[in-house]
Formats: structure tokens, C-alpha cells, sequence
């Protein structure tokens, strides 16, 4: 198969370790001209079976790969590829019992093209220093802007034995959809139309099909671009596709993976039937690219209002994913019996919670109850931990600790709301730490806190959506309970594309949220405080930036501690910030 042909892909999906402890289980999305002859892919010299099909749309074929090998007592590098045009790729897979490397990174995209015109350095290039950082092969094709970095990338690899990163870790905002209210006209028309006229658009079958269309093709324009160089064409790309193509991924979607603002508008506007039409198709695009898994298998949410819950809370009744599923053996581990894609792993010394901050989101509701019951009821099974397991890592899309802006949430409840092209109202509202979602933040520290001391483990919060760096702290201020527990500790990356805080009235709002994260925010149970950046005077680092995560258990006498070292861009390379979890 001729290298250019694909329309998307590959994709690496990390879909857990096979319950018996032995395989390695990834999987790889790619997509082709539906009228093309399906390509046959090999994984470590051997034929992988037959793809399954995820969808097919218009003349556009989705395929699953199976790229699952056995883990064995060493660490290896994995390669795989299409043997018709000679393209190969490859991945890393962690020694048996280990606890793999891990990169976090949030925003990858971009909500207005005017901010890219402005960024000091090339739009790839946080891509770019993670894709060096991972493999030792790039690093002596990299620009000379980034040669500076050379020692430091040396020197990480030769004192912390950090190399290739096992996992991918993408916490919301994998693609931007905003562009949909530009890109079709009758959309574009809606947003001139009063409030009421919105909220009483109907939604003909010809717009719904533009709208499904374009959620099922953005993903191969912006996951692989036309103007990029072909897959074994020159020097590689260093851009997100081949950090996709070379690190198993796992996602979770948040508001623009739908569109700015999912979930924090207003309840009629949230139930009309343009927003409802909108958030179905952008479910579906989501389950098929992000999840990989086929279309046919995705049931559709049904609503259910129990009582003593408001109507105005999307509450809908829970999926048997274990059932919907039971026939897919590289079926992502969804928890059973919510209406959400919450998934957990555990991986070594390692336990990862990744939350559906998304499908159940209104302007007073971040889970429903079922979702909530499903967290739980993980959280504490024996499927959750072992003796051997150490940290408990969250991922949330939104920050759980982050400056409480009280006096702007104030005026723009008062003057802003519904406005899908100026969504600053949104997303304050997204915050957990706004009044409407700040009872609910207080029941995720109590979930998190009671697991950290009945499971024995370190909680750790990984975080994006802010387009800054930043570190912060939840603890008890009961002293025998921070005793017991410890900490909390949140690490903030966002974005690895998307512009930091640049403009005149960004930069304003930094200086308030700069001034605002100097003041704890504390109750009788808890006390939630931004800490200054490490290796820096400021509170939140408006900077591109990546994450890496490594677990110190080499040795005789592992120390088990976590070490996070954010990369954040600055205009003439990157600088490196290091905190660890003991």
C-alpha cells in the first residue's frame, strides 16, 4: 500500500495489560479510501490478524489493528508497519511487573487561527521536544534552534534512566471543533439568530448530515494534514501524528472535542435540539477516533430522571459495558454501569483513573449518580489495587486545584452566558472550583482522600484546559488524617499546541489568577493551595508545556517515588521543572 494513502493513522490505543498479567495489549487506527484494498500490517515480523472495522463513511474505512505483544523480562522496542510500501513504525513495551513511562499533554489544537500567527516559536515544536526527548533516533535530526537541549535531554536519560515513554496520557481537547460554526453556513447563520429563535431550531436531515460528516472528517485533517510529508518520505515530521504513531495513547475528551463550552451552558440551551444534535455526532466521532472502537457497539444514552434529582442535570441511565462489550477482546476497560467512558488501568506500581468529565456536565453536575456509584465501586475492588500497587493517578480534565476566581464568575454569570463563539462565562463554570461545582470538588477530594488511606496509595492529579503550567495541593487540615495520607498533589499541563496566555486582556487575566492563586482556599475538611511553580517565582507558568512521569523502583530498595518534570516552551528552547510524589 502506497504510503500516502492513509487518510488517518496510525494510531496507537493502549487498551490495558491482558488479565493474565502476560500481554501488552495496543491497538492502531487507520484510515483509508474506502474503494482501496485493505493493507495487511505486521507487528514484530508477524501478520497481525484481520482489522476490524470501526466505520465506514462515505468512501472513508476505519480499521483496528491488533498490535498486542507479550511482556517479557526486558524492556524492548516493538516495530510494526505495512509491509507493501515498506513503512515502519515502532513502540516500546515495559518489562514484565514494571510501571511504565508516561507523557501527559492537553490542547492539542487550537480554538481561534489567529493565536497560532503569534506564537514566538513553530506550532509543533512542544511536539517536537517530546518526540526528541522519547526517541534518541530524532535527536540528531532536530533544528538547530532545539540543540541547546541536547545535554539536557543527554543527562536525563544517563542520571534518571528515563528513555522512551511507554504511554501517552492525552487529557482532553485531542481536536478543536469550534471551527463548525465558521465552516457550515447554516451553523454560522444560527449563531446571528436571537436566543429564542436559537433555542427553537430545528435540525432538517440535511444539516444533520453535514454536521455528521464533519465531525467524522475532521479528525483525518487535523490527525494527519495534507501539507505534512508523507509517512517514509524525508525526515520525520516531529509533530503530533508521529508522536501518535509512536506512543500508545490514552484519551479523554473534553468540552472542544464537542465544542467550547460543552456542558457549562444554559439548561435550555444544553437540551435544545441543535446542542443535542451536535454533542450525539461529536459522541460518535469521539467513540469511533479517540476510543477505537466500532460504531455498531455504541449504544445510545438514554435518559432517566430519578427521584429527587432536577431535570435540569442530564441524567441518564448506565451502561452495561461489560455486556455492550463482552464480544470485543481489545474492548477498553470501561467501568461497568455508568452512562460515561471512565476507564481505569493498572500498571505496575501504577493505578490510572481516567474520568468522563464530559457526557453528564451541566452549569450544577460533573457526574451523575451512577457515575459516581462506578468510581466507587473501582476505587474500591480489588481490580484497583494490589500490594504492589504505590500511586493512584486521576486524570481530570479540568483542574480539581486552581485559583478561584470569585470576583469574575460573579460578572459573568451576571452579563455572559450562551455564546458559543465567546465562551469566557463557559469556562469559569467549567471550574471545579466555582460555586456550582464546589460541593461536588469537596466529594471527589473525600472519594480520593478515603482511597489514598484505606488502600494505602499516593492520589496524584493529572490535569490540562488552562493553557498554563501549574502545580497545586489539597490536603486535610484534620493533622492526624495529613498523617495518615499526605497530600494530594495536582500537576496542570496545557497546551502542547495551543497558545499560552498571550494577548493584552489574557495577559490581564493572568496578573489576576497570578494574584488569586496566592490565597489557600480552605473549609473544615480541606485546604486547597497553588503552590509556587518549581524553579519558579510565579504560581501558574503561562507557557506551552508537556509532562513526564517516571516511578523510581530500580534497584534493591525502591523508593517507589514519582518524579513529574514538566517541559515549558520558552522563546529560545525549553525550560525544566521537576516535583516528586514520595
Amino acid at each position: 500500500m502506497a504510503n500516502h494513502a492513509f487518510l488517518v493513522g496510525p494510531v496507537l490505543s493502549f487498551r490495558g495489560i491482558s488479565g493474565d498479567g502476560k500481554d501488552w495489549q495496543v491497538t492502531a487506527l487507520v484510515g483509508i479510501d474506502a474503494h482501496a484494498s485493505i493493507p495487511t500490517m505486521q507487528v514484530e515480523s508477524r501478520a497481525c490478524p484481520v482489522p476490524r472495522e470501526l466505520l465506514l463513511h462515505r468512501n472513508q474505512r476505519f480499521l483496528r489493528y491488533d498490535l498486542s505483544c507479550p511482556l517479557q523480562a526486558q524492556e524492548r522496542r516493538v516495530r510494526f508497519g505495512v509491509p507493501q510500501g515498506g513503512i515502519e513504525w515502532s513502540f516500546t513495551v515495559p518489562a514484565l511487573g514494571a510501571t511504565p513511562r508516561l507523557a501527559y499533554v492537553s490542547c492539542n489544537g487550537f480554538s481561534d487561527p489567529s493565536g497560532m500567527r503569534k506564537l514566538v516559536r513553530p506550532e509543533n515544536s512542544v511536539w517536537e521536544d517530546l518526540l526528541i526527548s522519547h526517541d534518541k533516533e530524532l535527536r540528531g535530526q532536530q533544528t538547530p534552534l532545539l540543540d541547546r537541549e541536547q545535554l539536557w535531554h543527554e543527562t536525563r536519560i544517563h542520571e534518571r534512566g528515563l528513555q522512551r515513554f511507554h504511554l501517552l496520557l492525552m487529557g482532553g481537547d485531542q481536536i478543536y471543533f469550534d471551527s463548525i460554526w465558521e465552516d457550515i453556513p447554516r451553523l454560522k447563520a444560527w449563531v446571528g439568530l436571537s436566543r429564542q429563535e436559537q433555542l427553537g431550531f430545528r435540525v432538517n436531515k440535511e444539516l444533520e448530515g453535514q454536521i455528521e460528516h464533519y465531525y467524522f472528517s475532521l479528525y483525518s485533517s487535523r490527525w494527519l494534514g495534507r501539507k505534512r510529508r508523507a509517512w517514509g518520505v524525508g525526515k520525520p515530521n516531529r509533530d503530533g501524528a508521529d508522536a501518535l504513531a509512536r506512543i500508545p495513547t490514552i484519551m479523554m475528551w473534553d468540552d472542544h472535542d464537542i465544542f467550547d463550552g460543552w456542558g457549562s451552558y444554559s439548561c435550555e440551551m444544553q437540551q435544545s435540539p441543535l446542542f443535542q444534535t451536535l454533542f450525539r455526532h461529536a459522541r460518535r466521532a469521539f467513540w469511533v477516533f479517540q476510543m477505537q472502537h466500532a460504531l455498531s457497539d455504541l449504544p445510545a444514552l438514554e435518559e432517566a430522571t430519578p427521584a429527587g434529582f432536577s431535570v435540569q442535570d442530564p441524567l441518564y441511565r448506565p451502561l452495561a459495558w461489560n455486556t455492550v462489550l463482552r464480544h470485543d477482546p481489545r474492548a477498553l476497560p470501561l467501568l461497568d454501569g455508568q452512562p460515561g467512558f471512565t476507564s481505569a488501568f493498572r500498571m505496575g506500581a501504577v493505578a490510572l483513573v481516567v474520568a468522563d468529565l464530559r457526557t453528564e456536565r451541566s452549569r450544577t453536575q460533573i457526574l451523575g449518580p451512577e457515575s459516581w456509584s462506578a468510581l466507587k465501586r473501582w476505587l474500591n475492588s480489588p481490580a484497583s489495587a494490589t500490594t504492589a500497587t504505590r500511586h493512584l493517578l486521576f486524570m481530570s480534565s479540568v483542574p480539581v486545584v486552581h485559583p478561584k476566581l470569585g470576583l469574575a464568575e460573579g460578572w459573568l454569570d451576571t452579563f455572559g452566558q450562551d455564546h458559543v463563539l465567546d465562551s469566557n462565562a463557559d469556562d469559569l463554570k467549567d471550574h471545579w472550583a466555582h460555586d456550582d461545582h464546589e460541593g461536588e470538588r469537596k466529594r471527589l477530594l473525600d472519594v480520593l482522600f478515603g482511597t489514598a488511606q484505606t488502600r494505602k496509595l499516593r492520589v496524584s492529579i493529572l490535569s490540562g484546559d488552562v493553557h498554563v503550567a501549574a502545580w497545586g495541593l489539597a490536603s486535610h487540615q484534620d493533622a492526624a488524617a495529613a498523617a495518615t495520607t499526605g497530600p494530594i498533589q495536582q500537576f496542570t499541563s496545557s497546551g502542547v499546541v495551543h497558545p499560552s496566555l498571550m494577548n493584552v486582556l489574557e495577559r490581564l487575566f493572568l496578573r489576576m489568577l497570578e494574584s488569586t492563586a496566592a490565597k489557600a482556599q480552605q473549609d473544615a475538611q480541606y485546604r486547597i493551595e497553588m503552590m509556587r511553580f518549581p524553579g519558579h517565582s510565579r504560581y501558574v507558568l503561562a507557557a506551552r508545556n508537556w509532562l513526564a512521569l517516571e516511578l523510581d523502583e530500580g534497584g534493591d530498595t525502591p523508593s517507589h517515588k514519582l518524579w513529574a518534570t514538566w517541559r515549558c516552551e520558552t522563546e529560545t528552547g525549553f525550560s525544566n521543572h521537576m516535583q516528586t510524589v514520595p
